[in-house]
């Protein structure tokens, strides 16, 4: 089979990927898992056998879908963590919490979008300080135990989840936080999943050698909480929604969306290949203005940006290799 797709499409349902897989024994890490695309991903891994845990800001909220998920799997897979992503703090204590015990998949799932100005507790501009610099002290931390969970035939996994948002910016390495520049919502989050997609990256750049592969992932377009900060008349000025609220075609349901966070996860023709940027099951195509919405920037790819952001973020979050 071709590196460059899969037997899978746009709207595959992320259980269809996950089926043919046995995942039992495996351990999973899914932030954000309490709702979206983020519950979906858990719900399929956990079908197939994966013990998973929900890595969510809302402790009670990822009980509750922890409890629905194993419902609706018929086995007992799936718990909650604490892990707040704007609070370097908490995320250092849920490294602490996890310990060495095998990890075979970290999903860095969670993320807000196009919010107003804020800052996280670590005074890190709130889009970028969550999306990237959370994930990155997360998925150092946890380092060892992805590297205890590889085996000599089966790399573990980093799936960073980046978008096509990253079109709309850069790394602004000379004011990442919006210190003295003014402030985009959407310049903002366009830099941020770049900075995602760049990690995987670097990640791999790093650990690849270790029995370690990461990987970004484009869900594609879906409606979930991730809207949070938007209005309907914003909504509908994009094009995602109607005059009456309906969701334009082409959206995805949560579970379709969660497919390609899945197959980044089990799918066998991705052993061992890392630093990539897949969409639709598949490996993305450079991007070009006939068509806008799909496809990876040459900026979001760029070693030589990844390095440079690598470095940042160490300084940023105090930790290092």
């Amino acid at each position: 089979m071709s590196l460059a797709g899969s037997r899978y499409g746009a709207f595959t349902p992320a259980r269809i990927v996950a089926a043919d897989h046995d995942l039992g024994g495996r351990n999973i890490i899914v932030t954000g898992g309490a709702s979206g695309i983020g519950l979906e991903t858990a719900r399929a891994l956990a079908g197939a056998g994966a013990d998973v845990m929900l890595a969510v800001r809302d402790r009670a909220a990822g009980e509750r879908a922890a409890v629905a998920i194993n419902e609706s799997i018929g086995a007992d897979r799936v718990v909650a963590g604490t892990l707040d992503l704007a609070s370097l703090s908490s995320v250092a204590a849920f490294v602490d919490a996890w310990g060495e015990r095998p990890l075979d998949v970290l999903i860095n799932n969670a993320g807000v979008m196009a919010c107003p100005l804020d800052y996280t507790s670590d005074d890190l501009e709130m889009q970028i300080g969550v999306n990237h610099f959370g994930h990155f002290l997360l998925s150092l931390g946890l380092a060892r135990a992805l590297m205890n969970a590889a085996e000599e035939d089966r790399a573990a996994r980093v799936v960073a989840l980046s978008s096509i948002g990253h079109r709309r910016s850069p790394i602004h390495f000379d004011d990442i936080h919006y210190r003295q520049r003014p402030y985009d919502k959407w310049e903002a989050y366009g830099q941020s999943k770049t900075a995602n997609a760049l990690f995987a990256v670097g990640f791999d750049a790093r650990f690849a050698e270790h029995g370690v592969n990461a990987n970004a992932v484009m869900p594609g377009g879906i409606m979930t909480p991730l809207q949070r900060h938007l209005t309907q008349d914003e909504m509908s000025a994009l094009g995602w929604i109607d005059a009456e609220g309906k969701v334009r075609e082409g959206f995805k349901t949560p579970e379709q969306g969660a497919s390609t966070s899945v197959w980044a996860a089990v799918a066998d023709e991705l052993e061992g290949e890392g630093g990539l940027y897949l969409e639709d099951c598949s490996v993305a195509l450079p991007w070009t203005p006939e068509k806008p919405h799909q496809g990876v920037m040459d900026h979001a790819q760029d070693p030589e940006a990844a390095d440079r952001l690598w470095t940042i973020s160490e300084q940023t979050v105090g930790a290092s290799l």
